[in-house]
Parts: C-alpha cells; structure tokens; sequence
C-alpha cells in the first residue's frame, strides 16, 4: 500500500551514494513498520532511536504515526519529517524536531471549498467523510473553510470503516437528491465510495481532498474516478531537470508515474540528506541544518518551513481527473488568497 512512499526514498538515498554518499561512507534506510502505531509501533520507533541509533526519523505514512515518533522523537532529541501527513495538529504541537513537507489541511481546503461553491452557485452538496483519524481533521478543515464562505453541505455522513453501512448512507444521499458530493477519506476509501456513487447513478460533480490524487485512488476507483475534482499538490510537468530525472527513475523502478505523496518523500529524503551532509553526524546539528536550510527547490516546489516546522508552501490550483490522469484545471481558482 505504501510501496511508492519506500520507493521514492530509495531512490533519493542512491542518488546520494552514487554521489559518494556521506564523506563517501553509504548512507542506508532503516525500515519499521507497524500494524498498529499505538501497540507495536511505539516499540519500533524506540528501537529505531535506541539501538539501531539512526540520526534522522522519515516518516510516517498518517497522521497517527507520525504523532506517535514525534512524542518519541521529542525526548530522545533528533529530526523527524514528515513527507506526507496533511495533519496540521503535528507541527501545532510545537516540537521543534518536527517538521512536515506535504500541505496541511489549513493550505488546500480554502481552495476546494471555494472551487466547489463556485461550481455548484446556489445547488446544494453533500459531504461523505470517514471516520478515521486523518479524514475527521481533513473534513473540519474544509467545514471551517466552507462557513467562512456561508457554505455548508445539506447532508453530510460520517462513515465508519468498513462497508456494511455504505448502502444504507447512499439511500440517505438519494434522498436529499445533492448536486455534487464531497469525498474526505483515504485512498482505497475514497474509491470504494466514488465507485459506489457511480454505480448507484449519481452523475453529478464529485470533489475530494487530497487522498484521490494518491495512485492507490486512481487505480482502485478505475474508470468512476472520470471527472473527479481535487486540490493539486504536486506537478510533475514541472519540467526541470531534477522532476524530470525523478519521474524516470521512479517510472523505470515502478512503471508508473509518482504521485504527490511520493514527491514529497522524495523531497523530505533528500532535504533531509543534505541536512546530514552538511552538518554532520549530530542529531542537533542536523536538526539546526535543517531548519535553516530552507528555502529549499524540490521537485514538489519550494520548502520553506513557518515557525510551526511546516512547510508554509500554498496550494494554488485544483485539478480534474481525466482518463486515469490529474490534470490541472485552468479555468479554476489560481491562489488562497485575495
């Protein structure tokens, strides 16, 4: 599920050795996975700081993963990046060994409220939201947006996981007879829904947070996720070298296109090399490097780090989903900003 995530660091640690490495010693990924963050998990991410001893922590692939290393991360003194949690509330937290790449929820929801006001005018709209962490905070950010704009859903439903109430939800959304729908939940998630949607006859306009634009989405959700809207976090049309050569080499290793979530691992691999580069093997060394490092060109954009550790970077343009493709949307809003 999270393959593309270990591939795209892979590839930023061999760009780096091929480069002489650090001071020409090899620079190596150490990997723990856990099933459950709060059981396991806590004892992994120990034993990553205490006995593998490793300088910097990358990771995790939510939000509740990368809460759970940041309570580690924040005793025992060293880096954490996070490439691609969107969960404002880590940084918010104020730890200064935690610093987050991919675009909070506070930076795309503004955007797709307002693109999604905009496309219905005076219709009305519903909101499927999952339950799971990650998807609750997603789905507040965009209720927060949407009544600053004097918008809200006529009906909104809050799916627990699993299937067994998907049916009955939709009969609730054929009642209300909404214009377009709104989808907050993980990938696979989002494209059980969005098929259900199709199938059941909705033909109306679907929008959804960022976890549509993952490849998991799109190649689960198949042929339904045809004209899906979404706010854009990564180009890969970019054309600079650096994209390019990343595109190459993640197709070549993958035989697919890289996705927002692993540009920015990508990214946070490779700032988070140079870091060390630079500073050293000091766990505070490097967190300091880091920190100042930024602005930083990566292949998402520029980096720059708020007070928070967050990447402040705004999301400025939503996409549609055309044949299998993201596809930027030109006519939509271009900023967050008056």
């Amino acid at each position: 599920m999270h393959g593309d995530l270990w591939t795209a660091a892979t590839l930023a640690v061999e760009e780096a050795n091929e480069t002489g490495g650090l001071h020409g010693l090899p620079i190596r990924l150490v990997p723990h996975w856990s099933e459950n963050p709060w059981g396991t998990g806590v004892t992994q991410v120990a034993r990553m700081v205490h006995e593998d001893q490793v300088w910097a922590i990358l990771g995790s692939v939510d939000g509740p993963g990368t809460h759970l290393a940041e309570q580690v991360v924040v005793k025992a003194l060293l880096p954490l990046v996070s490439p691609v949690s969107t969960d404002e509330s880590v940084n918010l937290a104020g730890v200064p060994w935690m610093f987050s790449l991919a675009p909070g929820d506070h930076l795309w929801a503004p955007l797709l409220a307002r693109g999604l006001l905009q496309a219905i005018g005076d219709d009305s709209f519903a909101l499927l939201a999952a339950t799971d962490h990650d998807s609750r905070l997603a789905a507040r950010a965009l209720m927060e947006e949407l009544a600053l704009l004097d918008g809200g859903p006529a009906l909104r439903i809050d799916l627990p996981p699993g299937e067994s109430s998907l049916a009955q939800s939709l009969q609730r959304l054929g009642d209300t007879s909404p214009t377009a729908v709104v989808v907050i939940a993980g990938s696979t998630e989002s494209a059980l829904l969005v098929r259900a949607l199709r199938q059941g006859g909705f033909a109306g306009p679907i929008f959804g947070g960022p976890q549509v634009g993952r490849r998991l989405f799109l190649e689960a959700a198949g042929e339904a996720a045809e004209g899906v809207v979404l706010p854009q976090l990564y180009d890969p049309t970019r054309g600079d070298i650096t994209t390019e050569r990343f595109t190459q080499r993640f197709r070549e290793r993958t035989g697919a296109q890289p996705d927002w979530a692993a540009a920015h691992t990508y990214d946070a691999t490779r700032l988070l090399l140079e870091s060390i580069r630079l500073a050293g093997l000091n766990r505070t060394a490097i967190r300091e490097t880091l920190a100042r490092l930024t602005p930083w060109q990566g292949v998402t954009g520029i980096i720059d780090w708020d007070l928070t550790g967050q990447n402040r970077r705004p999301v400025t343009r939503l996409a549609t989903i055309h044949g299998g493709i993201i596809v930027p949307d030109s006519d939509r809003p271009s900023s967050t900003t008056d």
